[in-house]
């Protein structure tokens, strides 16, 4: 099942980021941020982006947000996503379940360009985003050091809608939960 998170999702949402935190260079956080710091950032993006989870038998599996890609009010429309499926269950074909209602939400929110930043080499992810229609859009090169090493970050990017002009205003996350359009997206995604 896939629905909005709440604050309580935190541990579960944490126990699946940490290891990528300490373990890889999927992420740039270089210490796990704990459960409390979690639950502050699910609250806190709750106001104006998504944050969905993937849950079986009342076990949060993966998670998927979305959240400003830019400070200045011109990137309004413009928003970077990010998913983290537990390690346990990857290649069942939950990433594209979620990340394509992510998608579809940020749609109904009135956000036309989805952003998508990996760390290069990232395969698997570089895959999933081109599967769900995202195309490259450039390279910074070294742009982050952990483990060791230098890496560079590649910038993939999908218009959801074609940016009207003038467009109307992006309709905030808390406005949309509750609504048979929402639940209808949440409900199609399973």
């Amino acid at each position: 099942m896939i629905r909005v998170a709440v604050a309580s999702d935190a541990g579960a949402c944490h126990a699946i980021y940490a290891p990528v935190v300490e373990s890889s260079a999927i992420t740039f956080e270089t210490s796990p941020p704990g459960d409390d710091a979690m639950a502050d950032r699910i609250r806190a993006r709750l106001a104006n982006h998504p944050w969905l989870v993937w849950e079986e038998g009342g076990e949060v599996l993966a998670y998927a947000y979305a959240g400003r890609f830019r400070e200045r009010a011109a990137y309004d429309w413009v928003a970077e996503t990010s998913i983290y499926v537990h390690e346990k269950t990857r290649r069942r074909g939950i990433a594209r379940r979620l990340y394509g209602a992510l998608l579809e939400t940020m749609r109904l929110q009135g956000i036309n360009q989805a952003v998508g930043v990996i760390t290069l080499p990232g395969d698997a992810s570089v895959a999933m985003h081109e599967a769900m229609g995202f195309k490259p859009a450039g390279v910074w090169p070294k742009a982050g050091y952990k483990l060791d090493r230098w890496w560079d970050v590649g910038v993939w990017s999908l218009f959801l809608s074609e940016p009207a002009n003038p467009p109307p205003p992006v309709v905030p996350f808390a406005d949309l939960i509750g609504t048979p359009a929402l639940a209808s997206v949440l409900a199609s995604s399973r």
